[in-house]
């Protein structure tokens, strides 16, 4: 009854803005679909195109492979948040990581490829690499800690059998 009440004061019934709700994540994992799909095509065009292959047309993927990896766990996240109806905190610091990794390999190939570089080029992109690793230890590490605060399944299953 309470319930009925609180539901006649809204200006518009909760169950209406969870199904809008439902239908924009429905849209936005179409859409983010879609974007790993023309970012796909778009790698694999590009691969054929750079020249020389190696090693520019190699980076060049290996970068664009882990962009896609990006939006494809972005895409997760939006279909956890759908299903189960909470943002994962794991999953966004797994996209740090990945994009963390991405710069760093693209920042290392750009000091490998590009040869007359000045000494104070080559020191920021060293500080660069330097921050981008920093980031990457603290996110595995949060990661860990997410884990740990989780109780590690795995190791729950190796108590409960231990105990019985």
């Amino acid at each position: 009854m309470a319930k009925e009440i609180e539901e006649h004061k809204l200006i518009v019934p909760s169950r209406w803005v969870e199904r809008i709700e439902e239908v924009f994540h429905i849209i936005l994992g179409i859409f983010l679909l879609g974007i790993a799909a023309a970012a796909l095509v778009s790698s694999v065009m590009r691969v054929f195109e750079t020249n020389p292959f190696f090693p520019t047309g190699m980076i060049q993927a290996i970068n664009d492979i882990l962009f896609i990896i990006i939006i494809l766990e972005i895409l997760r996240t939006v279909i956890a948040r759908y299903t189960d109806g909470v943002f994962q905190l794991q999953n966004f610091l797994i996209i740090g990581v990945i994009a963390a990794v991405r710069h760093i390999l693209t920042v290392g190939a750009s000091m490998t490829l590009a040869s007359g570089k000045s000494q104070e080029q080559f020191d920021r992109a060293i500080l660069e690499l330097a921050v981008s690793a920093g980031i990457v230890v603290a996110l595995v590490f949060a990661i860990f800690l997410s884990r740990a605060s989780n109780g590690f399944p795995a190791n729950r299953t190796k108590r409960s059998s231990q105990t019985s």
